[in-house]
């Protein structure tokens, strides 16, 4: 979900910069994207300046930054009723952005409501990419994993009980 939300960041971004261009305005958003994607925590001291100056501005790239950053505070949450709130607040400030890429997010995340809430409902103990990692260590077959998308059978009795068994270790 953060791939995705850094996706549509990084497309408002450049939209932005080169309207700014094309209009004869300075180029603020030049080599800003990694400001923008990177988390606070991990910028340079330079990178913080840059990211402290452009924060000054009123561009739709510094809306969709906040955004982001206050959707990281989904994750924080312990009680699923309490992130829930925080979600439907979030997608409707999101929506109300009028950022088309920001909405576009949004939306995807109403449609995937129930299964983020799955991962507070499940006390945080598993992730996909628990999973995901589970499913190669065992060596199950590739059609199993959750990446694959195509249709296939239901899986052979030995290989279910080898999944059984692995995530009974975890």
């Amino acid at each position: 979900m953060v791939a995705k939300l850094n996706k549509a960041l990084d497309e408002v971004r450049a939209g932005e910069a080169r309207r700014m261009v094309r209009e004869g305005y300075e180029p603020l958003l030049k080599k800003k994207r990694w400001c923008l994607l990177k988390r606070p925590e991990n910028l340079t001291d330079k990178q913080r300046f840059s990211l402290r100056e452009l924060l000054g501005y009123n561009l739709k790239s510094v809306r969709a930054y906040l955004l982001k950053e206050e959707f990281q505070l989904f994750w924080e949450y312990v009680s699923p009723a309490w992130a829930a709130k925080f979600l439907d607040a979030w997608c409707k400030r999101a929506m109300r952005s009028r950022i088309e890429p920001v909405k576009r997010f949004a939306r995807t995340v109403r449609a995937h409501r129930e299964l983020l809430l799955n991962y507070f409902r499940a006390k945080k103990q598993f992730s996909s990419g628990v999973i995901e990692g589970l499913i190669k260590t065992v060596r199950l077959p590739p059609w199993l994993s959750a990446r694959t998308r195509r249709r296939t059978p239901w899986p052979s009795m030995p290989t279910m009980r080898s999944l059984e068994m692995a995530t009974r270790c975890v």
